[in-house]
């Protein structure tokens, strides 16, 4: 009868919603959502007349079915995406391909990256983060005995990750393509990869950043840019020399929430790629080190979520997922610091964008659900 007890109350525990992850996620998007507040105001008021418009478009579109995603996600047994592994996979590849074909896609700023469906718009490049995710989890955990295997491994493992950048590529999406590679590459070391296979994929991935930064004008203007911020000040150097000023003005205790000067029409992109230079004008030093606290901490439990999965497919899952909020975030952040050339991404659950934060949520959905099934949370 003890043993009975005993048995019973480790299986009610191991249903229990890892909620250090979840109050972590829901902080991020509420200081999310203040920024957004804060950060907007002067554009919204100039394009739209209402100076929370950015505000009320994240949180309507945003937000609230980002609440629903996750909700409805974390009651989803995680194995059941592995059934839908392929075809999930395959409709993100089509989505890709549609923001080319006229009258689905729209072109913004010289970009491809939009999927136009009657009064409905978004970036299929998200989803195709959270459907390679899952399939490259399926996958490897079904040849886990070939991963080492250089052309039942490594080669399929290119072929696919060559031909999503083939797509991202076309359309651009350079900054995209880099965190889904770090994203792949994650699983894929995990899951049990040799470590030459790792290092000829990382000196390959070099050579091929080089050529694809000379191939356009710009790209090799933003990494000159990088390498000297004092180039061209008020023309290419214009986004990097604005943020480094909004960031350097806020000391270490910022100027105060709302009190930012950048945000009105000198930095670009205020509540996009830009929102963490306002963070660190409003809020200093310490506002902008607790928001890295926030991704740090998020990354510990995933990773002990990892851990402890039941399968291989739930580790695979967890850490690309959490492989794609870190490195993105912390891609945004190196940005908008000079410590990176710009690369034009959002800074997940703060930056604006509904397409991004449901997706975002979605995929959190599936980490808490596999905390559920880990022996120890």
């Amino acid at each position: 009868m003890e043993k009975r007890k005993i048995d019973l109350s480790h299986r009610q525990a191991g249903n229990q919603i890892d909620s250090k992850l979840l109050s972590t996620i829901l902080i991020l998007i509420v200081f999310g959502l203040v920024m957004i507040a804060s950060a907007g105001i002067s554009y919204s008021r100039a394009r739209f007349g209402d100076p929370y418009y950015f505000f009320k478009h994240q949180l309507i579109y945003g937000v609230l079915p980002g609440i629903v995603a996750l909700y409805v996600m974390q009651k989803i047994n995680y194995k059941f995406w592995k059934k839908i592994s392929l075809p999930f996979f395959i409709l993100s590849i089509i989505c890709l391909i549609l923001v080319f074909v006229p009258g689905f896609g729209s072109k913004i700023y010289g970009a491809s990256r939009w999927l136009q469906l009657g009064s409905f718009s978004f970036q299929p490049s998200e989803m195709l983060k959270l459907s390679i995710i899952i399939y490259l989890a399926a996958w490897l955990e079904s040849r886990s005995d070939k991963v080492k295997d250089f052309y039942e491994g490594l080669v399929p493992f290119l072929i696919v990750i060559g031909a999503v950048s083939f797509l991202l590529i076309k359309q651009p999406d350079v900054g995209t393509l880099g965190v889904i590679i770090l994203i792949s590459i994650s699983i894929f070391f995990v899951s049990g990869a040799k470590i030459s296979h790792m290092f000829l994929m990382g000196v390959s991935g070099l050579m091929a950043l080089g050529i694809i930064i000379k191939m356009e004008s710009y790209r090799m203007n933003r990494f000159l840019v990088f390498l000297h911020p004092e180039l061209d000040p008020r023309g290419v150097g214009y986004q990097i020399n604005q943020a480094l000023l909004a960031i350097g003005t806020g000391g270490v205790l910022g100027v105060g929430l709302g009190k930012s000067m950048q945000k009105f029409n000198y930095l670009p992109e205020p509540v996009g790629d830009s929102i963490f230079a306002i963070i660190g004008e409003e809020l200093g030093l310490l506002g902008a080190v607790f928001l890295i606290f926030l991704f740090v901490y998020l990354m510990v439990r995933a990773l002990k979520i990892a851990n402890n999965a039941p399968d291989n497919f739930g580790k695979f899952m967890a850490v690309g997922i959490v492989s794609w909020i870190v490195f993105q975030a912390f891609i945004n952040i190196g940005a908008i610091s000079g410590l990176i050339p710009l690369t034009g991404i959002p800074l997940p659950f703060i930056s604006y964008g509904g397409t991004s934060i449901i997706f975002l949520m979605s995929a959190t959905g599936i980490v808490l659900n596999i905390s559920k099934h880990c022996n120890n949370n």
